[in-house]
Formats: structure tokens, sequence, C-alpha cells
């Protein structure tokens, strides 16, 4: 009986294809009934405005909505899928939900709030966020870098930069802290891993994951269309750097 091949270096097959399997099965479940649709309070009124400038039947609006629903459902759970491969790297620990930060390595005094995308957090959630993280390095993580990592960044952009967000109340922005920082998630992969192609190797075998999950079904591979390295490249290749203050 051969051995399973290990797909990355940096975790195990069965952590990552758990990870996988758990983001498949929130899309699954996401929206499947017209229970789960209406639980969400349906504004009838933004309906008829919206259903009615798209010239569409409320029909097609509401099959427009519940997609709009399932993909807000997908990025949550592709932003906890993060958490959970950073947390399964040696040294690395993906912490429970309702504790102020994300993931830590208590070894190289790091910790890190994790969000999908750059526009993930609201300009006026990211004072709470600062606070939050100077709070953290204040108490129990004294001597610590705290990172906010937005796994996707604006524009393809590579930065490892003070975070110093503005009040929009008082536009007064956050004393700048070099140990409180913003970074992509492709640099903080490279911390996590110490290798600066980690994201893109997880990216690139999440098809062989998918169809191992999937009861080995390989009627699509992903990994063969023309944009499934564009798609990546588009995200994190445009190799404009920010400045490192």
């Amino acid at each position: 009986m051969h051995k399973e091949q290990q797909l990355l270096p940096f975790i195990s097959n069965a952590k990552l294809f758990l990870a996988v399997e758990t983001v498949l099965t929130r899309i699954k479940n996401a929206t499947k009934d017209d229970r789960d649709f209406y639980k969400n309070s349906v504004d009838p009124f933004s309906a008829i405005f919206d259903a009615s400038s798209a010239g569409i039947s409320l029909k097609d609006w509401i099959g427009q909505e519940k997609a709009r629903q399932r993909q807000k459902t997908l990025q949550n759970a592709v932003g906890e899928f993060h958490e959970v491969i950073i947390g399964s790297v040696t040294g690395w620990e993906n912490l429970p939900v309702g504790k102020i930060i994300d993931v830590e390595n208590i070894e190289r005094k790091i910790i890190a709030e994790i969000k999908n995308k750059y526009n993930t957090t609201k300009g006026s959630d990211k004072k709470g966020l600062y606070d939050n993280l100077k709070f953290a390095l204040k108490g129990e993580y004294k001597g610590y870098i705290a990172y906010y990592v937005e796994i996707i960044p604006k524009s393809g952009a590579i930065y490892n930069k003070t975070f110093k967000p503005s009040d929009n109340k008082t536009k007064v922005n956050r004393k700048s802290n070099k140990n409180i920082r913003r970074i992509d998630g492709s640099s903080f992969y490279e911390i996590v891993t110490g290798d600066k192609n980690a994201l893109e190797e997880l990216y690139n075998v999440l098809p062989t994951a998918i169809c191992k999950i999937q009861n080995g079904n390989k009627s699509h591979d992903y990994s063969l269309e023309p944009l499934f390295h564009k798609l990546y490249n588009k995200a994190f290749k445009n190799n404009k750097w920010v400045t490192l203050a």
C-alpha cells in the first residue's frame, strides 16, 4: 500500500482536508431552504426597488439575494479556513471564538487578527481592532508583535507596515506603534511558515484536496483552467510594495 503524498510541507493532509471540508459543508448548508432565507428578515421594500431597477422578477431577485447571502457565508468561512490552516502549523494555535485575537505563536511572540479581505472590516471598526491589539500587548501578550492580517490585499499590494487607523468621528489617527502592524496574506504566510510561496502553494493544492473530499470526483479539475493561476496572480502578484514604516 502506497503512502499518501504530503500535499504541503507545513500542514498534514488530514488537517488540510478537514479545513477544506468544513468550508464546503458551510457553503452546502447556506440558505438551502426558504426557512433559512426568510429567517434573515428579507426587506420587501428593498426587494421591489432592487428588482425594478434591475428589470427582473421578484422570483429572480430572490435567487440573486440567496446567491449574495451564500457569498457572504463563503467569505466568513474562508476567513476561518485561514485561521485553521495557520493554527495547524507547528508552533501556532488557532484560538477559540470570543478571544481578542485569532492565532498566536507563544515561542515567537506573535499574535494576529485575521480577516479574509482588505475590506472585510469597515473603516469605522478598524480603530476597535487596533484598540484590541493594543490591549492584548499591554496584558497577556506583553513583548509580542501583533498583526492585523488582510489575506486578500487591495490591488495586489504587498505590505508589512504600522497599523494606525483613523477615528471617523474625531478624525484623529491612532498612535503609531511598531509592534502593531498591518500585513497582506502572502507576507504573513511567509512569516508563519518560513516559505515565501506558502499561500500560493496552499491555493494550488485546493483542487486536489476538494476532489479528495468529494469522493475522488475529478470531473472538473479547476487547476487546468487558464483562469486558475490568473486569479491568484491578479490578487497577489502585482508586486506593488507599500512602505515598511
